[in-house]
C-alpha cells in the first residue's frame, strides 16, 4: 500500500507568481489547460498500490481548493484531502506534523511532491528502482542534470555513480558542487520519520537554550535532513531525463504548458486541438477548453492554452500563451508570450505581446531562469501578464 503527499504551501508563498496568484490559490492555476497540481494527482493516481493522496500547505480552508478536491476524486477515484497546517512549517515540518496522517493504514512507503514543479513524474520507475533495491528503510530523491551555472540555485548532490548513493547533498551553493540537481519529488519509508525527529529535537533543545521566536516544528527535509542523511547509506538518487521544470514564476507557467502539451501527445492526445474544417488554424500543440467559441479564421499556437468560455474573434493570432477563463480577445489581436487574466478584455488590432523566459535552447540540460522583477536598477524583460479585467 502506497500514499501521497503533494505539499502546496501557501499564500505567503508564490510570491513570484503574482499578480496571478492573488486570483487563485497558485497549485489551481491552469497549466495546459488543467490545474497545475492535478498533473502531480494524475501521475499519483496511476501507480499501482496508491490509497490515498494528502494536499498539504497552510491555505485557509478555500471554496475553490474543495471543490477541485471534490472534481479530483470523482475523476480518479481516489480519496484526495486537505491538511492545512496552522503555519509555514517547511518542507520536512508539515509531513512530521502530519505524520499520524501519512501512516494510518500502514503504507509501505509514501511519495512527497512540491507542487511547483512540472515533470514527467516517473514515480513508478522511482519504486521499482527502490525496490530493486531491496532496503526498506532509505530515501529516495528524483534528480536530473542541470548545467554548471544554474546548477548554483537548486540543491546539489553527488552521489556514487554505481550505487546511485548521494555521498553529499548541498542546497543552493555558492561554488560548483554538482550537476545533478534535487527534483522536489521523493520516494520515502516510515523511517523517514525517524530521521526527521532528530531534527525536531536539536531543534527544541536549541530553542532551550535561546530565547528565539521560531518553532521547533520548522523543518526543511533539503537543508536540515537530506545534508545530514547524504553519506550514510541511507538516501539514494534516482536520475530522469524527462522533463522537468520548477514553476516558480508566471512566465515560467507558460514553459511548464509547453512542456505538458507536447507530453499529452502520447498521453492525452484527446485534449490536443486539431484542424479540422470550419475550425480555427492548429500550430502545434494547443489546448482549447470545450466552451471556448473560436472564430474559424483565428490562428492558434505552438503551445496554446484557452480557457472556459473564452470568445477568440476573426483574424486573430495567439503564439506561447495562456488565455484564462471569461477573456476575450476581439477580432485581429495578436497576442504572444503573454497570460491573459480571467475575465479580461483585448480590443480589435491591439498588439500583446511579451518576452519569452525560456531555458537557452542550444543547451539541453539548460534550465528556466527564476529571474527576479529587477536587475541592476532595470526592470527584467518578461511575459505580458493581464491581471483580472
Amino acid at each position: 500500500m502506497l500514499k501521497a503527499v503533494i505539499l502546496i504551501g501557501g499564500p505567503q508563498k508564490g510570491t513570484r507568481f503574482r499578480p496571478l496568484s492573488f486570483e487563485v490559490p497558485k497549485p489551481l492555476f491552469p497549466v495546459a489547460g488543467v490545474p497545475m497540481v492535478q498533473h502531480h494527482i494524475e501521475a499519483c493516481a496511476k501507480v499501482p498500490g496508491m490509497k490515498e493522496i494528502l494536499l498539504m500547505g497552510f491555505y485557509q480552508p478555500h471554496e475553490a481548493l474543495s471543490r477541485f478536491l471534490v472534481s479530483a476524486q470523482q475523476e480518479f477515484r481516489i480519496p484526495i484531502r486537505y491538511l492545512q497546517e496552522y503555519a509555514a512549517l517547511g518542507t520536512g515540518g508539515g509531513i512530521y506534523h502530519f505524520r499520524d496522517q501519512i501512516l494510518s493504514g500502514g503504507p509501505e512507503a509514501f511519495f512527497v511532491l512540491n507542487a511547483d514543479v512540472c515533470s514527467e513524474f516517473p514515480l513508478r520507475e522511482m519504486l521499482e528502482f527502490q525496490r530493486r533495491r531491496g532496503d526498506a528503510h532509505s530515501a529516495l530523491m528524483l534528480g536530473t542534470t542541470a548545467n554548471r551555472t544554474q546548477a548554483l540555485n537548486y540543491g546539489c548532490i553527488v552521489a556514487n555513480a554505481d550505487t546511485h548513493e548521494v555521498l553529499h547533498y548541498v542546497e543552493k551553493p555558492s561554488t560548483f558542487v554538482s550537476e545533478i540537481i534535487n527534483c522536489g519529488i521523493y520516494l520515502f519509508t516510515p523511517s523517514i520519520f525517524q530521521h526527521i525527529g532528530d531534527v525536531f529535537q536539536r531543534n527544541q533543545q536549541e530553542l532551550e537554550n535561546s530565547n528565539g521566536w521560531q518553532r521547533a516544528e520548522v523543518i526543511r527535509l533539503e537543508q536540515d535532513v537530506f545534508t545530514a542523511l547524504a553519506g550514510s547509506g541511507k538516501l539514494y538518487v534516482y536520475k530522469t531525463d524527462g522533463f522537468w521544470s520548477q514553476i516558480k514564476s508566471a512566465g515560467s507557467a507558460i514553459y511548464a504548458s509547453r512542456l505538458y502539451l507536447n507530453q499529452y501527445s502520447q498521453c492525452h492526445p484527446e485534449r490536443l486541438a486539431q484542424n479540422k474544417p470550419g475550425g480555427p488554424i492548429i500550430r502545434g500543440n494547443v489546448y482549447i477548453h470545450p466552451t471556448a467559441s473560436i472564430d474559424s479564421t483565428a490562428v492558434l499556437g505552438p503551445n496554446v492554452s484557452i480557457g472556459k468560455g473564452v470568445t477568440v474573434g476573426a483574424g486573430v493570432r495567439v503564439r506561447e500563451s495562456i488565455v484564462l477563463h471569461g477573456a476575450t480577445l476581439h477580432d485581429h489581436t495578436c497576442v504572444l508570450n503573454t497570460i491573459v487574466g480571467w475575465d479580461s478584455t483585448i480590443g480589435r488590432w491591439a498588439r500583446v505581446e511579451g518576452t519569452p523566459s525560456d531555458p537557452n535552447p542550444n543547451d539541453p540540460y539548460a534550465k528556466i531562469d527564476s529571474e527576479t522583477l529587477f536587475r541592476d536598477g532595470r526592470l527584467t524583460p518578461s511575459i505580458t501578464i493581464l491581471g483580472r479585467s
